[in-house]
């Protein structure tokens, strides 16, 4: 058992089925402050911090509700027979009046905030219950919905927080996003493959060779989206070119990333996020140039 594993198992059951650890994702409502700017204040910081609460709840209300559902199937499978429901740590129905519990305060609570945060939340909900209740066996469209995840949570970094958000970085995280969703497919694909575990219904529609086509496409546009955004609104907006070289870490952090995918390594995102090294620096380094184009 790893470290990792070990430190899982002591939290309480119900704790361990709102999955704490894909919380990571949910930083992404932090990308909006990075180009703001003279724009980030304390009313800013404050309402991305919301935003990203009240993201780790309804994200946790759908993972509950889709191991309510899926627990037969879970049961079945290697790995996720391990999850709390499938393993009879917690009931079904428990889990479901505390995912119904936890919408209603992030839908509740978004919209007081900013009534567009509450739309943003329940848009997100509701492609994500779609989600859950068969849209993911549809090839195409799951890759829409998992990717929409990623988009909507910038969205709502920028509307909690009163960001405005430029055609092109919208661009480039709508791509980014599909870049991250379909290597995921490919990840499980090429793991399959190698190992002989079973793969979920939808990944066995698609062949390993359009999905490389698909995370290639939405590279490509990705790198070509984020250099227009740098240099037709960063730079103007900063007066400075360092904007321009904020590209170079970044394309690198996509190449690199890629050499995981085409390994088959990608199925979590979070989990190279955190622990490749190289990836970290380059995405560290990104930043930096970032903020320093920004904020000089």
């Amino acid at each position: 058992m790893s470290v990792t594993e070990t430190s899982a198992s002591v939290l309480p059951a119900w704790l361990r089925a709102m999955r704490p650890r894909q919380w990571v994702k949910n930083v992404l409502v932090l990308a909006p402050v990075f180009p703001a700017g003279s724009q980030v204040g304390l009313d800013t910081l404050t309402g991305v911090g919301v935003a990203f609460v009240l993201f780790c709840l309804v994200s946790s209300a759908v993972y509950l509700i889709n191991d309510a559902k899926d627990v037969e199937a879970d049961r079945a499978h290697p790995r996720k027979r391990f999850r709390p429901i499938a393993a009879g740590e917690l009931n079904a129905r428990t889990a479901v009046v505390l995912a119904v519990a936890l919408a209603v305060v992030a839908l509740v609570g978004g919209a007081v905030w900013q009534p567009m945060l509450g739309v943003v939340l329940a848009v997100y909900f509701a492609i994500q219950l779609a989600y859950c209740f068969g849209v993911k066996h549809e090839p195409v469209l799951e890759l829409a919905c998992v990717a929409s995840g990623f988009l909507l949570r910038m969205l709502a970094g920028g509307t909690a927080g009163d960001i405005p958000l430029s055609g092109w970085f919208l661009l480039t995280t709508a791509f980014g996003s599909l870049f991250m969703a379909a290597g995921k497919r490919y990840g499980e694909a090429r793991r399959g493959e190698l190992t002989g575990e079973p793969v979920r219904r939808v990944v066995q529609k698609y062949t390993t060779t359009y999905l490389r086509f698909v995370w290639t496409l939405a590279a490509t546009v990705v790198v070509t989206t984020y250099a227009l955004w740098a240099v037709e609104v960063l730079v103007p907006q900063s007066g400075t070119q360092l904007a321009t070289l904020s590209v170079v870490p970044f394309i690198l952090a996509v190449m690199r990333y890629a050499v995981d995918v085409d390994k088959g390594n990608a199925e979590e995102p979070e989990e190279i996020a955190l622990h490749d090294k190289v990836l970290l620096v380059l995405a560290l380094a990104w930043c930096g140039s970032l903020l320093l184009a920004v904020w000089l």
